[in-house]
């Protein structure tokens, strides 16, 4: 019996004009599939076996095919959108027909030739759909990471409460605290350092490099800004935080670490009513 939306092993029953009959070679009474003419590998015969991927074609009847898909039932995959239709998005997913993005399984509006990453389902009218809201739970949790190391992810969903959620490797689950990507849109591309890897296998992932490392960076950014100022700003780091992070695009302690290298090299120096260039 071959099963919609995966990748399986069939036999040749029988071969007809059209192209192959495929079954279950131990159940003469499941209903065979067809796989047209031009996918039947050359020289095949009754009995033989052959991988294909079953799904509905333009008529929604079941059929086979050797093309391979960039996703089966359960999995994840970035899929560009070739077109928008009244009832959804359709995706190229590597089979001659497109596959629908009905607009409710959509988490923001897609349009023609964005990316999203979406899961393979079977909808009530078992037919083969992608959602982008059901992608959270198929994410893998046994990624290969470790804290500290860089990764590429692709941006999924974004909230204002819980962070920007991210697949890494467009298959891992991973997240980034809200406060690190405020203007994050789904489909973007980020590259993160592993913060720390939680006892489920999620990551939790920092744009900041390692202190040492951002440190500097900081230094260097604290110091461009004072210059662009005229050499002064009106506040130490004893500001208010959100002032910090207005002028700075950056949290109050990085901030603080940023002008103690600055005072330990000279650069600056603080005074009640803010901090000046140095000379």
């Amino acid at each position: 019996m071959y099963v919609l939306g995966e990748k399986q092993i069939l036999t040749v029953t029988r071969i007809e004009p059209v192209g192959a009959y495929l079954g279950d070679h131990y159940d003469s009474r499941a209903e065979d599939i067809l796989l047209p003419n031009k996918w039947v590998p050359e020289g095949s015969d009754i009995g033989d076996k052959i991988e294909v991927f079953v799904y509905k074609d333009s008529e929604d009847r079941p059929i086979a095919t050797t093309m391979e898909p960039a996703l089966t039932v359960g999995g994840v995959a970035v899929l560009r959108a070739v077109d928008v239709t009244k009832i959804g998005a359709f995706l190229d997913w590597g089979l001659e027909k497109d596959l629908l993005l009905p607009f409710h399984e959509q988490s923001v509006r897609v349009r023609k030739g964005d990316e999203c990453l979406v899961t393979l389902y079977i909808d009530k009218s078992e037919r083969l759909c992608a959602s982008m809201t059901k992608v959270y739970h198929q994410l893998s949790t046994d990624s290969p990471y470790k804290k500290d190391d860089q990764v590429n992810g692709f941006v999924y969903e974004v909230t204002d409460d819980h962070g920007v959620y991210v697949a890494v490797d467009d298959k891992y689950s991973a997240r980034i605290a809200p406060q690190e990507l405020r203007k994050a849109e789904v489909g973007q591309r980020v590259t993160a350092r592993v913060a720390r890897v939680l006892p489920d296998g999620k990551l939790d992932l920092t744009l900041q490099k390692k202190v040492a490392e951002q440190m500097v960076d900081d230094a260097g950014t604290v110091l461009a800004i004072i210059k662009s100022r005229g050499g002064r700003i009106p506040f130490t780091d004893k500001a208010d935080p959100a002032q910090i992070m207005d002028v700075f695009s950056m949290s109050k302690n990085a901030f603080k670490r940023a002008v103690g290298r600055l005072l330990k090299e000279g650069e600056i120096e603080i005074t009640d009513s803010g901090i000046s260039l140095k000379g």
